[in-house]
């Protein structure tokens, strides 16, 4: 991610109509939303919670003010809120279809299916922490943003971000030896 000088930059030429400052601010921004998202809902559903994120923001950028919280906890929060009104709107908790196919043509098929496997066990796995345990993990080892950043966008201290941190990887690491002892 660009630093936060360089985001506040483009964040107020998009507040001034600029489409194009918008435009790299959803470059450096995508991916780690789509990680985000990704790892808390169905496949069908995470690239489109994911647009949908960024025309919120688009639509929302003028609301927005600079303050203690940096943008891209802004733009988390919103995709927290979509995530929440996606489960809110469909109370069934969905089995995830997977498939091992993967589009990247690798040298390596057999790697890239232990890769996917772990990636598909990883998911399924994050998904049974609460919410919030769900949400520090995303945000601290998947999308690799800082205490100070996560408490920023989930609204909560660093010291609760640490202990919740702590508890997340404790149930993280009993559900994959659990799931271990199964296979």
């Amino acid at each position: 991610m660009p630093k936060i000088t360089e985001l506040d930059k483009l964040v107020e030429k998009a507040k001034a109509g600029d489409a194009e400052a918008f435009a790299q601010i959803y470059d450096e921004l995508v991916k780690p939303v789509y990680r985000y998202i990704y790892y808390r809902v169905e496949d069908a559903i995470a690239e489109d919670l994911t647009e949908e994120t960024f025309l919120k923001v688009w639509q929302n950028l003028k609301k927005y003010k600079k303050g203690k919280n940096p943008f891209s906890s802004w733009v988390f929060r919103i995709a927290h809120n979509l995530v929440v009104d996606h489960y809110r709107q469909n109370k069934t908790t969905e089995m995830i279809e997977e498939t091992l196919a993967d589009t990247k043509q690798e040298s390596n098929p057999h790697h890239q299916a232990d890769l996917k496997l772990t990636k598909i066990r990883l998911r399924k796995v994050i998904r049974r922490l609460p919410d919030n345990y769900q949400e520090v993990i995303i945000l601290k080892y998947i999308n690799e943003l800082d205490n100070k950043e996560i408490a920023d966008s989930i609204g909560k201290s660093e010291g609760a971000v640490r202990t919740i941190q702590f508890r997340a990887l404790e149930r993280l690491r009993t559900l994959l030896s659990d799931e271990r002892e199964h296979f």
